[in-house]
């Protein structure tokens, strides 16, 4: 299958016309294809944040010996697209490879994986929870994630099992009075069905609970031991209702443990805001959805319009000390941008700023989903490689449903707030020019008694 469709620009390439080539090329981030000169021969695929750079280096003349990768004798065609983010170009690259290799070795060129969760095996006569990467379709609702690592989801696990008596063997349990048992059973961590210590509703009444815990991220056990703290501090019971308040406090910190994107994942559902690394007329950013089981974008959405208040902490929540928030914004000035940004112009004046956050939202959810869960798993750890990095790496913000509806006036703060320039640092002035900045009349030269004479 070509993979040129996947791609807006391609030029036909030679040696000797290398130069003029590359000069075509931008000097922006994006994904490149470089195509042989056979039909059948698969292309070379690589993003880069510099396309031109990375050419350069590919199909210009060696200098000296060397041992890069040079293509310039092997390569017929050049076709790339430029993209907005890093986001966008991992997708991309992800699309193209998968058109051209196919899942299985797309995947493993990417170093796609799985992410892993915690998973609550329902089908089991005796329910337990444990740790796996392999999804199945059947038991998304009972699967949580995603998690960083392993070792976050085990911890996750081992503190949620530490609040409930299940069990935590994985064998297949024929329950008898002779069996030997383990020693959670002894500690009295575990309500031993296997020794027949309780019946199968009472142990599924335990498990449920745990279940509760996991879809509501420790709110249901928290507000279970609140309800026996208030009503044992109503009876008086004051040791009885600190035991509760400390058992509500660790349900909250154990819920705290998992990330606030670690859910059921059937009704996983996010809004990534990732700004645009090159300048536009137009203040935009990119938006990307995630839902059933797909990542979709970026499609772009204006902020035009959008004013930013100033921080509290610096003038106040008072209109007095920020007249400006109720001043009308222009949203564009005669002959400041091209005729295709006056277009966009036009169009975002007929909508409000979150008219047009939810059209966009509304587009993206159009698209199609996952279709197996291989490409779920695919599009899962795509989610986690951009959302797992430290705040100061991770390029954007992420949103998810609040009482089953999109936090408009949140995403279009957070999305003005990305499409807004850095602010300018001024270079700070030499000794000389900070003291004639402070006094304009130490820049005059004082006039000795001889010039006076």
């Amino acid at each position: 299958m070509s993979v040129s469709p996947i791609f807006e620009h391609e030029l036909s390439f030679s040696p000797e016309l290398a130069t003029e080539v590359l000069r075509a090329v931008p000097a922006r981030a994006g994904v490149v294809a470089l195509f042989g000169h056979s039909s059948t021969d698969r292309p070379f695929l690589m993003q880069s944040a510099n396309l031109r750079r990375r050419l350069q280096r590919l199909l210009l003349p060696p200098e000296g010996q060397t041992k890069r990768l040079n293509l310039r004798d092997r390569v017929a065609r050049v076709a790339w697209r430029e993209t907005g983010s890093e986001l966008e170009s991992l997708l991309l690259l992800y699309r193209a490879m998968r058109t051209v290799f196919g899942a299985d070795e797309a995947r493993r060129k990417l170093r796609l994986s799985p992410p892993f969760t915690v998973r609550y095996a329902v089908e089991n006569r005796f329910p337990r929870i444990y740790v796996t990467n392999h999804l199945r379709r059947r038991s998304l609702h009972t699967t949580f994630g995603p998690f960083a690592s392993r070792l976050d989801a085990e911890r996750y696990r081992e503190a949620v099992e530490d609040l409930f008596v299940i069990r935590r063997c994985f064998l297949e349990l024929h329950p008898s009075p002779d069996d030997p048992g383990c020693i959670y059973g002894e500690m009295h961590k575990c309500m031993a069905p296997c020794q027949q210590r309780c019946t199968d509703a009472e142990y599924h009444r335990e498990a449920e609970r745990a279940l509760q815990f996991l879809n509501t991220a420790g709110q249901s056990l928290a507000a279970e031991h609140e309800a026996e703290r208030d009503r044992a501090s109503a009876d008086m019971l004051f040791e009885q209702a600190a035991a509760a308040h400390a058992r509500a406090a660790k349900a909250k910190s154990t819920g705290a443990i998992a990330d606030a994107l670690v859910g059921p994942l059937d009704r996983l559902r996010a809004v990534l805001l990732v700004p645009l690394r090159v300048a536009t007329d137009v203040p935009q950013v990119q938006v990307f959805l995630f839902a059933d089981g797909c990542l979709r974008g970026p499609e772009l959405v204006s902020v035009l319009g959008v004013r930013l208040a100033k921080e509290q902490v610096e003038v106040g929540s008072s209109l007095f000390a920020q007249p400006r928030m109720m001043a009308a914004v222009a949203l564009d000035a005669p002959g400041q941008h091209s005729e295709a940004s006056s277009a966009n112009a036009a169009n975002a004046a007929e909508l409000s700023p979150e008219e047009r956050m939810l059209a966009v939202i509304a587009k993206l959810e159009d698209t199609a989903g996952a279709s197996d869960t291989a490409t779920l798993g695919d599009h899962l750890a795509m989610l986690r490689r951009w959302y797992y990095r430290p705040e100061k790496q991770r390029a954007g913000v992420l949103f998810q449903p609040e009482r089953d509806a999109w936090p408009v006036r949140k995403l279009v703060r957070a999305a003005a707030k990305l499409a807004a320039p850095e602010p300018q640092v001024q270079p700070a002035p030499a000794e000389g020019d900070a003291r004639s900045e402070a006094d304009p009349r130490a820049s005059v030269e004082p006039v000795t008694s001889s010039e006076q004479q």
